[in-house]
């Protein structure tokens, strides 16, 4: 019988699997959106609807106990400034899961997870924009290379 068990094991062990858990929920809180498998994002739907709930009440123990889930000040300080501040009216529901296909090499199920009303300026947090001077050197250095 199956009594008690709560969630998917994933084919991971305990550890493995709460490194992922924390890894996607700082990814997914960072960028606000994520592929994944589909089996990957429905068990962090819940974790990071709890994660959110967590933000919106303001007091000191919330506090440390988000920092001590997501192990990421950055992450921790998004969740309660501005993403708190964006779902204060609205009470759960904020992410969503879109099916997108298979994945080419396993034929695994994939999924896009995202927040509700999410910023598209997000997913851009990383990227580091172009300088057209050091292009424009580094094709000049790549023509004295080849001749």
């Amino acid at each position: 019988m199956r009594h008690g068990i709560a969630n998917k094991k994933l084919n991971r062990t305990s550890e493995h699997r709460k490194a992922l858990l924390k890894n996607m929920l700082n990814s997914l809180i960072m960028y606000e959106q994520i592929k994944t498998t589909l089996p990957k994002a429905k068990f962090l739907k819940p974790e990071a609807e709890k994660i959110i709930t967590l933000g919106k009440k303001d007091n000191l123990h919330n506090t440390k106990m988000l920092v001590s889930q997501l192990q990421d000040i950055k992450s921790a300080n998004k969740v309660k400034k501005t993403l708190s501040k964006r779902y204060e009216k609205r009470s759960g529901g904020y992410t969503r899961i879109i099916k997108a296909g298979f994945r080419y090499g396993d034929n695994a199920p994939m999924a896009i997870i995202e927040f509700v009303d999410r910023d598209v300026e997000a997913k851009r947090v990383d990227k580091k924009k172009k300088d057209p001077v050091k292009e424009a050197d580094k094709k000049e250095k790549d023509k004295k290379i080849t001749a």
